[in-house]
């Protein structure tokens, strides 16, 4: 038997498989594919669309040209050969929290379907679109004939399971241009689990994976040459199995790591007794540019208790300083080491005006004290399949409020964001290691590898693959303009 996994990339609360990230999904389906089969190729969508829609032919790129990022993640010239011998093909595709993304498109249903529908072979469909899917923020989620796979299949691992199929497919990276930083799973569910949007709780209850399979698999990467990590399949970083173990006995066993970053954050936990040590030690095992996401979702205490967030307005505001208390020290790659990132979402049950002042006024009060964000993503709510949301109010104040969500989002970006980015890298701040990605006509852009890394315009256009240190010379609303030096 030759099985294929095709990977559409996914994008979920708990965890990310966009480029330049690999994802767990494809990693484990690889393990537990690998000794069931003669072959086990891993393509992507783009390897796809190269085929099927570009024929693989490359147009000449000029210097007027973005680069095509549905094309930008090829494992190879061509595909075809691979296909024509797949007895198996597994799809795994699923966003459940859209975003905007430098350098990959994720598949949809809609886009998949007609590009696998002449491939003679069994068709399986896996990953968090057996949840439902949605690639745009304030939509339900994709319908479409799904006839043409014989089967939906949620490969829900055990951790006991994983203990061998996540070393079983260490193999995988081989097959594998273009991916930077591997997204390590450090547990399943939420601690909290009662978000109204979110689907977390459906898919897991929370169980935390042991510390030692932990280690082993990011030594198993490391020793194939691996050098990026970031901790970040998991609803709360600061609740997995003894976080400071882990890190101190990550860095002792693998010197040599240049990223190793986390994700989520609940800011509940950050302020509870022991979590000022353990944001220590973030700071002092982990890579600078490090980011501890919250969901803090709104600072609307009516919108709060509507939807049951995670964590109350003052506990983020606390949060939020302990973050900076300790991380907001520059380090060797000129990024502050460890800084929060915060969540606002539209469309919540209860939303209302109010609830854009609510968050100003939270806004505000952070630049007035003198703190730093990393970064504030905002999007509209996926309005998926078995959440709580969806079932009681759907889309209703998505509508009522969908006039608003430009001047919400323009007032942020304007009056907070780009104050706090002059904060966060002063001019003439030098940032170090930054990979050239795309192209968009005469201009090149760069980021450092890790978790949310910042976008850096460069004027001309630089070699793509290669690492550049810039120095910040100006401004945009989210990103920064620099220089090589």
């Amino acid at each position: 038997m030759n099985y294929t996994i095709l990977d559409c990339y996914t994008d979920e609360a708990s965890g990310l498989g966009v480029p330049p990230y690999i994802g767990t999904y494809p990693r484990y389906l690889y393990g537990h594919l690998k000794n069931k089969a003669n072959v086990v190729n891993y393509i992507t969508i783009d390897d796809l669309r190269y085929l099927k829609i570009y024929n693989n032919i490359r147009k000449e790129v000029t210097k007027k040209d973005k680069t095509n990022i549905r094309i930008h993640n090829l494992t190879r010239d061509d595909i075809s050969p691979i296909l024509e011998k797949t007895d198996v093909l597994f799809v795994n595709l699923g966003v459940h929290v859209p975003g905007k993304y430098l350098t990959a498109v994720p598949g949809t249903l809609k886009e998949v379907i007609p590009l696998i529908k002449d491939i003679r072979c069994k068709k399986i469909l896996t990953g968090p679109a057996y949840f439902g899917t949605q690639l745009e923020g304030g939509k339900f989620s994709e319908k479409t004939d799904m006839s043409i796979f014989n089967e939906k299949k949620w490969f829900n691992f055990s951790f006991k399971d994983l203990k061998k199929i996540s070393i079983d497919g260490v193999d995988i990276i081989k097959q594998i241009k273009n991916y930077k930083i591997i997204e390590i799973e450090t547990g399943v569910g939420c601690n909290v689990g009662k978000c109204s949007f979110c689907t977390e709780p459906i898919k897991n209850r929370f169980l935390n994976r042991p510390k030692e399979d932990i280690l082993k698999e990011i030594k198993a990467y490391y020793d194939l040459g691996a050098r990026y990590f970031r901790m970040g399949k998991q609803a709360d970083f600061y609740s997995i199995d003894e976080p400071i173990w882990l890190l101190k006995n990550i860095r002792s066993q693998c010197p040599d790591i240049k990223v190793l970053h986390i994700d989520n954050t609940n800011p509940v936990f950050v302020v509870k007794k022991g979590g000022d040590e353990i944001t220590k030690a973030i700071v002092k095992y982990c890579s600078s540019g490090n980011v501890g996401a919250f969901g803090v979702e709104s600072f609307d205490p009516e919108v709060v208790r509507a939807n049951t967030l995670n964590s109350a307005p003052k506990i983020s505001m606390r949060a939020i300083e302990i973050l900076n208390k300790y991380g907001s020290e520059r380090g060797d790659n000129g990024m502050p080491k460890f800084l929060p990132g915060i969540n606002i979402i539209f469309g919540l049950n209860k939303e209302s005006k109010k609830t854009h002042e609510c968050n100003m006024e939270a806004l505000k009060k952070i630049m007035d004290c003198g703190l730093m964000l990393r970064r504030i993503n905002i999007r509209q709510t996926a309005l998926l399949e078995d959440t709580p949301l969806t079932k009681t109010v759907g889309n209703k104040f998505l509508k009522k409020n969908k006039k608003y969500y430009w001047k919400w989002r323009n007032d942020i970006r304007q009056n907070i964001d780009n104050p706090l980015l002059k904060r966060l890298l002063p001019k003439g701040t030098v940032l170090k290691d930054c990979i050239a990605e795309i192209y968009d006509g005469n201009t090149t852009f760069l980021r450092q590898i890790g978790t949310y890394p910042l976008i850096i315009g460069v004027k001309g256009r630089v070699e793509l693959g290669k690492f550049y240190n810039l120095k910040i010379i100006d401004y945009m609303l989210r990103s920064v303009v620099g220089e090589v030096v």
